[in-house]
């Protein structure tokens, strides 16, 4: 019996369509066993990927850890191991820039499993009761939260990882990417707008916003009713799905003042192969079964999976399980932005969402000098291989 093992994180849209996808494998494969381990959000969001690459196989991974994976050969080019049609396909089919976010000097580390953005949610009943707009422009945004019951709030979540997610959404979309990622420094007054433009959010905000995660916030947002609406959150589809919860999300386009709901911060998961795995052709047969439109059309979105091939995006019978949540938020997930992904961006990504987080709930004002010191951060941050 020849054995692999994988680890992704402990949500079941993290680990639920992978073991899925292990059981399928194995009736084709019967002397084949692969078995998947999980850890949380924030491990995953920041764990060392070298701590990983050499206990498992398979690894679900975030995208700004390639440029550390390439230095320290952690990873399997999958350009080497899998036939490039398919990967040309994959790339054609991508959703907005999730493939393109695995390459790195010229090879391919990773296949987008699973995509996500930033996007907005919100309780379709409680906006019907109150007879309330989904706003679409950020002025729009405050209107709603002005407009809600005095029990019920906006949220952002805004621990330290995803005041950061927020920060660099709203910079990206103020400045067309024009900064971090392409090596520049970010504009003080775009900078300047969007603390702003945060500290407004969070001063409407649930008070919780500060200690939750994306998970917590949606958990809380299905369970309760104390918040109706929240602007930038990570999409998770299952919670638009009917009877995951006590009552379902519909998510929509971020908000933007262009009409054009640009520069959310993409997410998602790819699958990669560790270089300390012994048989990769195996891996990678794996990993080209999971990414295929049909397998994720079907038994990785039917257990929960969140795909990340553009086929289930666009797949009806795929929106219709989940209240329009792909179809409806494409137009963000195609319009988004691509975080840094050179070495040493991770503790970049640490320092700077700490950093953010207490800002806003400090209510500082000195700006253009907490910008500056991000600026200069990031340089410190990099490390020169």
């Amino acid at each position: 019996m020849i054995r692999l093992k994988g680890m992704t994180w402990s949500h079941a849209r993290g680990i639920k369509p992978l073991e899925a996808a292990a059981a399928s494998y194995k009736k084709m494969h019967p002397d084949i066993e692969i078995t998947w381990a999980a850890r949380s959000l924030s491990d995953f969001e920041l764990f060392p990927l070298d701590q990983l690459a050499t206990e498992y196989d398979l690894i679900m991974i975030d995208h700004p850890h390639i440029g550390t994976a390439y230095a320290q050969e952690l990873l399997v080019p999958l350009d080497t191991v899998l036939p490039i049609k398919f990967l040309k396909d994959q790339r054609k089919n991508s959703v907005g820039k999730s493939y393109e976010s695995y390459n790195w000097e010229g090879h391919q580390w990773a296949l987008p499993a699973d995509a996500a953005a930033q996007v907005g949610a919100y309780r379709k009943d409680i906006f019907e009761r109150e007879q309330l707009k989904v706003p679409i422009t950020w002025e729009e945004v405050f209107k709603i939260a002005d407009s809600l019951p005095t029990n019920c709030r906006m949220g952002i979540p805004f621990v330290p990882v995803h005041a950061y997610s927020s920060f660099f959404s709203l910079c990206s979309q103020l400045s067309n990417e024009l900064f971090w990622s392409n090596g520049v420094d970010l504009d003080l007054e775009v900078g300047k707008e969007v603390l702003k433009l945060l500290q407004r959010i969070l001063s409407k905000s649930h008070i919780d916003s500060y200690d939750c995660d994306p998970i917590n916030m949606l958990d809380k947002m299905c369970t309760t009713e104390e918040i109706a609406y929240i602007p930038l959150v990570y999409g998770y589809s299952n919670y638009s799905r009917a009877g995951y919860l006590k009552h379902f999300v519909n998510f929509v386009d971020m908000p933007s003042d262009t009409g054009i709901p640009e520069g959310s911060m993409i997410g998602g998961v790819g699958l990669s192969i560790s270089s300390k795995c012994v048989y990769p052709n195996i891996a990678s047969d794996f990993i080209k079964m999971c990414v295929d439109p049909a397998f994720q059309c079907t038994t990785f979105y039917d257990n929960a999976g969140q795909p990340g091939h553009r086929a289930a995006w666009i797949d009806e019978k795929v929106n219709k399980d989940c209240n329009d949540f792909f179809i409806n938020t494409l137009k963000t997930l195609d319009n988004g932005s691509m975080r840094p992904r050179f070495n040493g961006y991770i503790s970049f990504q640490e320092q700077a969402g700490t950093k953010i987080r207490q800002f806003v709930m400090d209510e500082r004002t000195d700006y253009h000098t907490f910008i500056n010191e991000l600026n200069i951060l990031i340089k410190t941050c990099k490390i020169n291989d």
